[in-house]
């Protein structure tokens, strides 16, 4: 063995030979104070809002680029609409059976959709967004806006109104 290595190996024995760790009062070996997570607001996730983008597949497309209705199978009533794309945000509205919307963004997980919606819960050429606009934005009116769970979505795009749902495709 080299000098330097018996001198490193003579460090390290030496080094172990010290006094063990001192306990403190509850019986651990350590002394920085345990962790304690603070209190957290039940309302902080409840007062976040975030405003429904129009116009997200650009300037040669609608404003809002699909049409929605109320799943009647799978709600018992109204859905909520919500300030914000998660369910402990704040309930700004709720939507009928027979609602129709105007569907203007996503979530990336495709949970939610930011919605635009006239009075009464239906999809009018009032609220502006059947056109295309020349760049992305918030909505901010003349109609309602805020986020539904995809889930409660049944997707009408693309359907006459004058049209049943249950009718038979026409070749």
């Amino acid at each position: 063995m080299t000098a330097q290595r018996m001198a490193i190996l003579a460090c390290l024995f030496l080094a172990a030979c010290g006094e063990p760790a001192r306990l403190d009062e509850s019986g651990q070996g350590s002394t920085t104070p345990p962790y304690v997570r603070a209190e957290s607001s039940p309302t902080l996730l409840s007062d976040l809002v975030q405003p429904v983008r129009v116009g997200e597949l650009g300037p040669n497309f609608a404003a809002c680029n699909g049409r929605g209705a109320v799943r009647e199978r799978v709600t018992e009533g109204a859905i909520p609409v919500r300030a914000a794309p998660f369910e402990p945000a704040e309930q700004i509205d709720q939507l009928g059976v027979s609602s129709q919307f105007f569907i203007c963004s996503r979530t990336n997980d495709q949970r939610w959709f930011g919605i635009v919606y006239d009075e009464g819960g239906r999809a009018s050429e009032r609220c502006g967004v059947s056109a295309p606009i020349p760049a992305r934005r918030d909505y901010q009116g003349p109609c309602a806006a805020g986020w539904v769970s995809s889930y409660s979505v049944r997707m009408i795009s693309g359907v006459p109104d004058e049209v049943p749902l249950d009718a038979p495709p026409t070749d």
